[in-house]
Formats: structure tokens, C-alpha cells, sequence
């Protein structure tokens, strides 16, 4: 006997037999994309080392990446509107491998630094471009499962970065956490070929905004700049000053420009629409959250308590498992629940995850609350997919996947300056209270984000007799 959806047919074409297997292979790649985030953070005390960082080009080494994917992924996701997701999703994919085998061959910080910033060229091509084929792929229930699969996968890629990195640093050395990008790459550039329905553009004439996302990511590239130069120089100096007003002419130049613009990457007022601002601050917060228990607990294990790569790779497994549990939780409940609740649950988890280290800088209480942040951070990505992707027409989907992506990056970006500059003291000295400054940032943070969380969220839709 067949089964056959009869609101499908009505409004979408049959979907494609190979869906599930598609998301799997972009949920690999993406996976690859966060965990260069991450698997990073674990090699930085090696690299640091290695090739004679500052703590500023420590700082940058996740900056760098996590600004170029972030400052260019909107004009990734209008290309993927423009010319197809394939095409650009093949493309980035080519991009982030060669970037990752030339970053794993650098012997100076130039050439390290010019390999991460290509790598986040690759990454903001192919994330909103899989992303969308992710929301292209599938509808109504299946849609908001293959999100909850899509964030898992991000939120605890994330924390498995950090136990992939201990075992890459440790064994063959730091080199190979971008090596091990280079036949993985290969590997699913090969079956996505093959795999991805090809597509017609369906934009008469194909421009990208180039100047726009020049604006865009120079605005951002001044703001963390002053953040990583604030744990050096201070918080309230004229350059300081300088360099964010710098950062809100920038950005008000892109906005003016995106209004003006024959083809702009993207619609300034669907970041007033409430479902997709609340998503955008909902994902720039947990990515912030997240960078922050990485940097903070990596830098704690190995420079506070001179353990090696390994021993703090496997105490972040607990992270991991917390973050996908969280989020697989979280996409099975928000249908009941909504996700107004689940967002300042989780965030009220993160908070009080990251309090505990602050108030005992012991190493069996870091583990368990980085593992308890990671619960409450995981929950709060699917809420943030959801409720900014949940209701997108399918010709906004590149772009607001776009959206959604940047933010997450340029949270990434703020959060490891930020708490780079906070906990400034332990990274270059022998004392513990630069790491208890940065947890009382993020738990205080947390705190704040679930009170906004609370008031900006979108409530249960009201049920219709149909």
C-alpha cells in the first residue's frame, strides 16, 4: 500500500528521494565549517607557540575565519539565490579545502592568518547556500526536524571540535586540524556532485552587491578589532572611540546602500520582520556564549592547569553530548511548547552553567558547568533557526539563511574578542582571575539575553479550526 501526502502536491513538487542522504552530506560540510571554529581553539596555546604569537594574533586566528565567513555570508547567500545552490555550494566547498591544506602548510602568522581569512571566503559561500537547500529540501514537520538535525550538528560540532582538536594537537600536531578538511572535502564535493538537483537561477540578471559586502564586513572588522585591541590598551580610549563610530557610519553606509542598490544582497526589512530579528539575536547570543566556554575553558585546562591537548579535548566531551542533547530535545518539544519558553529556558541554563566555574575556579566544576552551558546554549540554536527560517518564502530562504549564518559568525567573532580582552590577565600571566572575569561576563550576559529573550520572542501561534 502507498502513502501519499495530499497537501504536498498542492503547494510543493514531490520531494526529492534522496533528501535525507543530501542533508547528511551538508550537514558534514557544515559540520567541517563550525568545527574550524573550534577544533582551532584547542590548538591555540600549540600555534601560539609554535610560531610566536601575540596574544592579539591568537585572538585573530579565530577572528579572522569567523569575520570573513560572517562578512561575506549574506552576499554567499544572494549568489545562492542568484545562481543556484549547487553551483555555489560545490564552490565554496573547492574554496574551504584548498584553504584548509594551504593554513595547515603556514610557517609565519601572515600566511596562517591569509589561510584562515580564504577558508572563511569558502565557508560563507557554501553555509547559506546548504542551508537553503536544507529549507528548499523539505516542508512543514520534515523541515523542522531537518533544522533540529542542522543545528544539532552545528551547536555540537561546535564542542566536538574541541575533543577532535586535543586529538589531532596531541598525536600527528596542530597542522593536520586543517589537514583533516582536505580528503573530507574531497569526499563529499564528489557525492554532492552527483547527488544535488540542478537548478535554474531564477534572477533575470545575476549581480552581487560586492560593495555592500565590503561595508559590511569592514564595519565589522573595525568593531572587533577595538574589542581585541580594548584587553591591551583599555576599554575608554580615543582610538577605541574612533573605531566604533568608524563601525556605525559603516554600517549605516550599508544600510543606505542596501536601499539604494539595483541588486542588493539583502532586504534590510526582513531584519525588522519579529520572527527573523528575534532569531538573528537569539543565534549571535548562543554562538557568543559558546566561543566563550571554548576560549575560556581551553586556555584555562591547558594554560591554568598545564593539561595537555588531549586530556582537555576529552574534558569537552561532555560538552558535546550536552549541546546535541539540548538541541535534539529542543527540536522534538518546540511544536508543543513554542519558543519563547525554550529560549529563556536555555539561555537561563547558560547562565547558570557559566556561574559555576566563576564561583569555583576548580577543574571538575569547569567541566561540569561548560557541560551544562552547552545544554542550555545547544537548545537555544534551534530555537533561533526555527523561529527565523520557520516561515520564509522559498525565494528568501538563501538570503535569510544568509542572515541567520552572518550573525552567527560575527557572534563567534565578538564573543572570542570580548572575552580575549576580559580574560586578557590569565592569558599572558600565571593568575586565574582573568578566567573568573570572563565566566561573570558570559553567565551575566545569559542572564540579560534570557529578559530580552522573554519580551522580543514571538508566543505559540493561535490555533485555527480548519
Amino acid at each position: 500500500m502507498t502513502h501519499t501526502n495530499p497537501g504536498a502536491s498542492a503547494h510543493h513538487p514531490s520531494p526529492h528521494p534522496l533528501r535525507w542522504r543530501i542533508l547528511g552530506f551538508l550537514g558534514i560540510a557544515q559540520l567541517m565549517l563550525i568545527l574550524d571554529v573550534t577544533v582551532v581553539a584547542i590548538a591555540l596555546p600549540h600555534i601560539e607557540t609554535d610560531l610566536a604569537l601575540s596574544r592579539q594574533a591568537v585572538t585573530w586566528t579565530v577572528s579572522a575565519y569567523t569575520l570573513a565567513f560572517g562578512g561575506l555570508m549574506l552576499l554567499g547567500g544572494r549568489a545562492a539565490d542568484l545562481f543556484g545552490a549547487k553551483r555555489v555550494v560545490l564552490t565554496g566547498l573547492l574554496i574551504f579545502t584548498a584553504a584548509s591544506l594551504a593554513t595547515g602548510l603556514a610557517d609565519t602568522a601572515g600566511l596562517l592568518l591569509g589561510g584562515r581569512v580564504a577558508q572563511g571566503v569558502g565557508a560563507a559561500l557554501l553555509s547559506p547556500a546548504a542551508l537553503s537547500l536544507v529549507v528548499g529540501l523539505f516542508d512543514g514537520d520534515e523541515r523542522n526536524k531537518a533544522l533540529g538535525v542542522w543545528s544539532a550538528l552545528g551547536g555540537g560540532g561546535a564542542a566536538l571540535g574541541v575533543l577532535v582538536g586535543g586529538l589531532l594537537t596531541a598525536g600527528p600536531g596542530w597542522p593536520w586540524v586543517f589537514y583533516v578538511n582536505v580528503p573530507i572535502g574531497l569526499v563529499i564535493i564528489a557525492a554532492l556532485a552527483r547527488m544535488l538537483p540542478y537548478q535554474t537561477a531564477p534572477a533575470p540578471r545575476p549581480r552581487l552587491d560586492v560593495l555592500g559586502a565590503v561595508l559590511a564586513t569592514a564595519s565589522s572588522v573595525a568593531l572587533i578589532y577595538a574589542l581585541i585591541r580594548a584587553g591591551d590598551h583599555g576599554w575608554l580610549t580615543a582610538v577605541s572611540g574612533w573605531l566604533v563610530l568608524a563601525t556605525a557610519i559603516g554600517y549605516l553606509a550599508f544600510v543606505v546602500r542596501q536601499k539604494t542598490a539595483t541588486s542588493p544582497m539583502m532586504n534590510v526589512a526582513l531584519l525588522v520582520r519579529r520572527p527573523v530579528a528575534t532569531g538573528t539575536f537569539l543565534i549571535l547570543m548562543a554562538t557568543a556564549l559558546m566561543i566563550a566556554v571554548f576560549f575560556l575553558g581551553t586556555f584555562y585546562f591547558q594554560h591554568g592547569r598545564d593539561y595537555g591537548a588531549l586530556r582537555t579535548g576529552l574534558l569537552f566531551l561532555p560538552v558535546a553530548v550536552a549541546t546535541m542533547a539540548g538541541a535534539n530535545l529542543t527540536g522534538r518539544v518546540i511544536g508543543k511548547l513554542g519558543a519563547r519558553v525554550l529560549a529563556v529556558v536555555g539561555l537561563l541554563v547558560a547562565a547558570i552553567g557559566l556561574a559555576l566555574p566563576a564561583l569555583a575556579m576548580e577543574p571538575a566544576v569547569v567541566a561540569i558547568g561548560t557541560a551544562i552551558a552547552g545544554a542550555g546554549t545547544g537548545a537555544v540554536f534551534v530555537v533561533a533557526s526555527a523561529t527565523a527560517l520557520g516561515q520564509v518564502a522559498p525565494h528568501e530562504a538563501g538570503i535569510a539563511s544568509g542572515i541567520v549564518s552572518t550573525f552567527h559568525e560575527f557572534g563567534a567573532s565578538a564573543g572570542a574578542a570580548v572575552i580575549s580582552s576580559v580574560a586578557a590577565a590569565s592569558l599572558v600571566s600565571d593568575t586565574l582571575s582573568g578566567f573568573t572575569d570572563g565566566f561573570i561576563l558570559a553567565a551575566v550576559s545569559a542572564a540579560v539575553a534570557a529578559l530580552v529573550a522573554a519580551v522580543l520572542t514571538p508566543g505559540m501561534p493561535a490555533k485555527t479550526d480548519s
